[in-house]
């Protein structure tokens, strides 16, 4: 039975470009008042205006059926999350036609459909009503949404103290115990720490397995995607660029293309993205111990370093700028944050002004391949500046073997790292 049918889908954004004339009226009026002149651009020239059509989706069509685990997969910007905000009834298509059967429940960033004034307690029956459940389900539901969310500590407190990991626990809880036939989640659980995570991936696989719930679950972590989906939709650039039932394979067609797409070695920041009170990242990038940007596949007795540069400008100690490394599979291999190597809290410098930050990666226990590495900047447990998963900046960078001096072990093994753990004969 079709839970959702999906025919030639498109959302058109129309893009306005203008230049503002009125501010380089009043920038000449200025000028001429000081005695001096400014050449005014629209002197010799209309007011250079125009609007330009971007689809974020474009001709999209698949099915699924009820009491599937559909990944969709795709690159930043890929349009993923434009298509599950349609699905979800956020905003509405320009053209195409979806078909749902049964009510949906969406996760899809962190505190929507929560009100920061509101308590916890309150924010549980606010949002489960906006998700469709009734008032006697709520209260049917209630205890069991405390529990799995682990925050009936802080259940009287209002939201607006929350981080944002409970801020997602609690979102979670919500949508997982409403009586929905379908469950929508975005890459928020990347938000969550890796036991909440866990729990989460086990709560939907039970869900879509005893309930016959459908599920279409976004995500960048190909681990996840091979433990909870079983069906793989990648689209790119608003377009479906291919569908398989063979999930493991799919897995493999995706970091294939991301390995030719995202070989980036630096990101700058375009302009006033990821701003915020405390932080802005300014550039991140992989470089040699010489200092040089590295543009080159590296070996394991190589060193390589990440960098990152940014501006403070709110010294707090709770400031952590970091990132996370992951294998071509997408699981996640460690996660570091400057302050990872402070001997006490009283000891760790706060950060202030312009800085750089440099890390060794440790490429001679990595395996063999492509790694990607994501920015990652919070306040300690508390708000994301840049969150994981959530479109943060990435580099990549690939290990060529050998793997060792050994002539038994030139090629790579299986398994996510690759230690050379040094061995020997003991003499009897």
């Amino acid at each position: 039975m079709l839970a959702l049918k999906i025919e030639n889908l498109g959302k058109r954004y129309m893009l306005h470009h203008q230049m503002n004339r009125r501010l380089y009226d009043a920038l000449g009026s200025l000028m001429q008042r000081l005695g001096r002149r400014i050449k005014h651009p629209f002197a010799e020239r209309s007011v250079p205006q125009g609007t330009e059509e971007f689809w974020a989706l474009r001709d999209l069509s698949f099915n699924v059926e009820q009491g599937e685990r559909v990944a969709i997969v795709g690159h930043n910007g890929a349009g993923k999350s434009t298509l599950l905000k349609v699905l979800s009834r956020i905003t509405d298509p320009t053209e195409g036609r979806i078909s749902i059967k049964g009510r949906v429940s969406s996760l899809l960033e962190v505190g929507t459909g929560f009100h920061p004034d509101l308590t916890g307690r309150e924010n549980i029956f606010l949002n489960a009503a906006i998700l469709g459940m009734k008032t006697w389900e709520i209260r049917k539901n209630f205890d069991a949404i405390v529990d799995f969310a682990g925050v009936e500590k802080f259940l009287d407190t209002p939201v607006k103290r929350f981080s944002s990991g409970m801020y997602v626990r609690l979102a979670f809880a919500i949508a997982a115990h409403l009586n929905s036939e379908i469950l929508i989640i975005d890459e928020v659980l990347a938000v969550g720490d890796g036991e909440f995570q866990k729990k989460c991936m086990g709560k939907m696989d039970e869900i879509s397995h005893k309930e016959g719930r459908t599920i279409l679950f976004v995500s960048h972590n190909m681990g996840a995607v091979l433990q909870l989906c079983n069906r793989m939709i990648c689209i790119e650039k608003g377009r479906k660029v291919f569908e398989t039932e063979d999930v493991v394979g799919g897995v493999q067609r995706y970091m294939s293309m991301s390995m030719n797409d995202t070989r980036d070695s630096v990101w700058h920041n375009p302009g006033e993205k990821y701003e915020s009170e405390y932080f802005k990242p300014l550039r991140f990038g992989l470089y040699s111990k010489d200092g040089e940007l590295n543009t080159a596949s590296v070996r394991r007795n190589d060193e390589l370093y990440v960098e990152i540069e940014g501006i403070v400008k709110n010294p707090n100690k709770a400031l952590s700028v970091g990132y996370s490394l992951f294998d071509q599979a997408g699981t996640r291999l460690y996660w570091t944050y400057q302050s990872d190597q402070i001997g006490s809290a009283d000891e760790l410098p706060v950060l202030d002004g312009h800085v750089v930050l440099r890390s060794r990666i440790p490429l001679e226990i990595l395996n063999l391949g492509m790694k990607r590495i994501e920015l990652c900047v919070q306040t300690y447990r508390d708000n994301w500046i840049v969150a994981p998963g959530r479109e943060a900046p990435v580099v990549s960078f690939t290990i060529e073997g050998p793997a060792s001096n050994s002539p038994y072990y030139v090629l790579q093994r299986s398994g996510t790292m690759a230690i050379n753990a040094g061995w020997s004969i003991k003499e009897e």
